[in-house]
């Protein structure tokens, strides 16, 4: 027999298709590449759809913001480049209804345009209240004023009639509906009117002292926008060219970046879990495939097969499974980010871009690398089988695969896992986790066979455990690698599982259903009892309510602060500003302290916001000075706080730890859930006509809703994972069928009925189970607390009966996977069996 390695190969590939044993092998290559393609194609797709509507969020290509009107150079420089151009003005202020109306007032986001804005995206407008909106390209004619919807019912006006701005009285002409470049701010968080850029002087509400965000936007050739981008930025290196910036996506929506953000690495995660279990289902699949495989082996040995021949036909054997089990999963893959895509519409403005060939390419590389590196090692030794098994059995037997084998391909599949994760820090708590999880199974699992022969009296215990202790120790080595692939299986369950639970709650309490949907500023201290009254009265029992005053920060450590100590931009906004400082003897329940500790009432002490300390080089100890309207105050930082800004709580950046700051006018500020009752605002601001009452509803129900959206697609993804995990738990507890066969028709034709030998492989698979539960869940706990404090940013207290629930589930799956796939084996007759095992 001559055959060519190829077309050996082919008839191997064709009959092992057909008899069933390369299923294993194919549905966990399958499955990984499928997750891994699926969250590729939507990652790739939400990439580029994002880099489209960034220019949509800024309005342009390019924006230059500046406090002051953009120079004249910067301007003629872009006319020179011949790019397109619009100007915008932002400020707050207040708008009011006519005392015919009611008079009643409002503080506004006031927006001047020019012809031409927005030069990307569009404004949507609506002709009546609750009509839709239409897009347009238009701007408000001169005399007129587009406001928000929210505006007119505070007010009380309808479309038509006049808005009170300054000294300017302009006609109601449309609603706006979607303002593409509005940003995340602060005062984006209030009404939006805008104006013809012609109106503002009418208006006079622009004055030598007043605090205004100019925007340059520019739009046009790419070549042209990059010379255009070099020159600013060459500008803003001079030193007369202060309190200007380049805005970018970063510095707009920044609440749907880190949506966006958590979103992928919880599918990135979910995605690496199917594939590092996959990959266990791999290497236990192709290790009882070989095994099947070695008689075969021998009889081509007999026959005249080289060894190389052989390696080669079972090297492409392999390879065409792995290339279709591959193309089926990007096959697979791509058509389930459709899912995703479905299930996460909303978090772009417009439909997705069609994705690139290498989320493909990717997965191919995955599932190659995944049965190449784990299954083929095994079945290589399978040219080394040598022909005198054919007459003698005992010879011939699978090895230890070759650790540097072994160690090439962990190592070429964890690269290619860091590189699918899109996120350093997640692939190697994910990845290493794991690889220090599988050797710490492996430790305590020998362990724990070694202490079972001792800790068993074969002279007082039950025939069934004797029988079975004498199973598990009687093979010690495949009874580690079984205990370690089942606990690997389990661990990326109960994993999943605290992901589904515990860590998506506390995603979820940074927004709970009851969040505050109200900011309410400037409350005067003789406004404070009767204020907290009134919302006590309405059944708001349960608000944020803080001191609030301003301070600049003059001095660290007894040294001068200046704007040019530090070169990072955003330090240099902040030295320049003034900070919203608040004290409180009680530290806010929604802050974590990260480092230090917070004293009550201690006096001569702050505490600072987490990134404010690491943007100004700030550390514990260190004594910083503001200057609040004339009083100096001189602190020591003694801890320091992570703040989710995200909260929709009141949060600062700096807090004093007493009751009270008696030489600091202050103010008040409070965040609370707005009562069912109607009118209640306007109720609000008409007895406390001085405080400004921010509406965050709109903007609440937005981040909930993009919450819902990623935990039901991080939900989809879970049932691959899931099934992953099933194959491993299928693969493990079934890589030793015909072992067990053979030695069950032994006991039984010495004598040992059928009710013994149930319980002996119950037993069996429940101690294993039951270790294996322990040990994954035990690590599942240290696992997702790392992964909650530095991916997610969240704060996890796992629950202490999660070892024990995790032991009683591994139990119970490993009873149910042994029934699955053992359920023959004491149903096999003795002959038969015997018969197989002589052959």
């Amino acid at each position: 027999m001559n055959f060519s390695f190829a077309r050996l190969a082919w008839r191997t590939l064709l009959r092992d298709l057909r008899a069933g044993e390369l299923r294993l092998l194919m549905v966990a290559v399958t499955l990984a590449v499928a997750a891994l393609t699926a969250v590729g194609f939507f990652a790739d797709r939400l990439q580029g759809g994002l880099q489209r509507d960034a220019l949509q969020l800024l309005g342009g290509d390019f924006v230059v913001a500046s406090d002051h009107a953009t120079p004249d150079a910067i301007v003629e420089r872009a006319r020179a480049l011949g790019l397109a151009m619009v100007r915008t003005a932002n400020f707050p202020t207040m708008a009011r209804a006519d005392d015919a109306q009611g008079g009643a007032s409002r503080l506004v986001a006031f927006k001047s345009v020019t012809p031409g804005y927005p030069l990307r995206g569009s404004v949507s407008v609506a002709e009546a209240l609750n009509a839709p909106g239409q897009p347009t390209r238009e701007i408000p004619a001169r005399g007129e004023v587009w406001v928000d919807a929210s505006l007119l019912d505070s007010l009380g006006l309808k479309l038509g009639d006049r808005l009170l701005l300054g000294d300017a009285s302009l006609r109601i002409a449309r609603i706006i509906t979607l303002e593409p470049d509005r940003g995340a701010g602060f005062m984006s968080f209030s009404p939006r009117v805008m104006v013809n850029d012609a109106d503002v002087a009418a208006t006079g509400l622009v004055q030598p002292a007043s605090r205004i965000t100019y925007r340059l936007v520019v739009a046009g050739a790419a070549a042209a926008v990059r010379q255009f981008q070099g020159f600013v930025d060459a500008q803003l290196q001079q030193p007369d060219m202060r309190g200007m910036r380049v805005e970018s996506l970063d510095s707009g929506r920044t609440d749907m970046q880190q949506t966006l953000e958590r979103a992928q690495n919880f599918l990135s995660l979910v995605a690496l879990l199917a594939a590092m279990l996959s990959a266990v289902a791999v290497a236990l699949a192709a290790r009882a495939f070989a095994a099947s495989h070695l008689d075969a082996s021998a009889m081509l040995r007999v026959l005249g097969q080289s060894q190389r021949r052989i390696a080669a036909s079972y090297t492409a054997e392999f390879a065409l499974v792995g290339l279709l089990a591959s193309l089926l999963g990007v096959v697979l893959g791509f058509a389930v980010h459709y899912v995703f895509v479905y299930l996460l519409s909303g978090l772009v403005t417009a439909g997705l871009p069609a994705a690139s060939v290498w989320p493909a390419l990717l997965g191919v590389g995955v599932g190659m690398t995944l049965l190449l590196a784990f299954g083929l090692p095994p079945v290589l030794q399978l040219a080394q089988v040598p022909p005198l098994r054919v007459i003698r059995r005992d010879v011939g037997a699978l090895r230890p695969a070759s650790l540097a084998v072994l160690g090439l391909g962990v190592a070429g599949f964890a690269a290619l896992l860091l590189v699918v994760s899109r996120d350093l820090r997640l692939g190697l708590i994910a990845i290493g986790g794991f690889a220090a999880a599988v050797l710490l199974f492996a430790l305590l699992s020998w362990l724990a066979v070694r202490l079972l022969r001792r800790t068993v009296n074969e002279a007082t215990a039950p025939r069934w455990l004797v029988l079975a202790t004498r199973q598990i120790s009687a093979r010690p080595a495949y009874a580690v690698v079984q205990v370690s692939s089942l606990a690997v299986g389990l661990l990326a369950l109960v994993l999943l599982v605290l992901l589904r639970t515990d860590l998506i709650a506390s995603w979820r309490e940074a927004t709970p259903p009851d969040a505050p949907n109200r900011f309410v500023i400037n409350v005067q201290p003789d406004q404070a009892q009767d204020f907290r009254a009134m919302l006590e009265g309405a059944g708001v029992a349960r608000y944020d309510w803080y001191p609030m005053f301003r301070g600049r920060l003059v001095a660290i450590n007894g040294k001068a602060v200046k704007e040019d100590h530090y070169e990072d931009e955003r330090a240099q906004r902040l030295v320049e500003r003034e900070f919203n400082l608040s004290n409180s003897a009680v530290q806010p329940p929604h802050n974590l302290v990260v480092a230090g500790e917070w004293k009550e009432g201690e006096s001569g002490a702050i505490s600072v916001e987490d990134g404010l300390a690491k943007t100004l080089g700030l550390k514990l100890g260190d004594t910083l000075r503001f200057d609040m309207g004339g009083v100096q105050s001189e602190a020591r930082i003694t801890s320091l706080r992570k703040v989710d800004w995200g909260s929709l709580h009141a949060n600062f950046f700096v807090m004093y730890p007493v009751d009270a700051m008696p030489d600091v006018a202050i103010t008040y500020l409070a965040a609370y859930r707005a009562p069912e009752t109607p009118g209640f605002d306007n109720a609000l601001v008409r007895r406390f006509p001085n405080v400004t009452n921010v509406d965050m509803g709109a903007t609440l129900a937005q981040i909930q809703g993009v919450l819902d959206q990623v935990i039901r697609a991080v939900e989809f993804l879970f049932a691959f994972t899931l099934a992953a995990g099933l194959v491993v738990l299928f693969a493990a507890v079934t890589a030793t069928r015909e072992e067990r066969a053979r030695e069950f028709a032994i006991m039984r034709a010495l004598g040992a009925g059928s009710r013994l030998l149930r319980q002996v492989q119950r037993a069996e698979l429940a101690g294993v189970g039951l270790l294996a539960g322990l040990l994954a869940s035990s690590a599942a706990v240290a696992v997702g607390w790392a992964l909650a404090r530095y991916v997610f940013g969240f704060t996890w207290a796992p629950s202490p009966w999660v070892p024990l629930a995790g032991s009683v589930a591994g139990a119970l799956l490993a009873l149910l996977a042994g029934w699955w796939g053992l359920r023959d084996v004491l149903a096999r007759p003795v002959v038969e069996t015997l018969r197989r095992a002589a052959e």
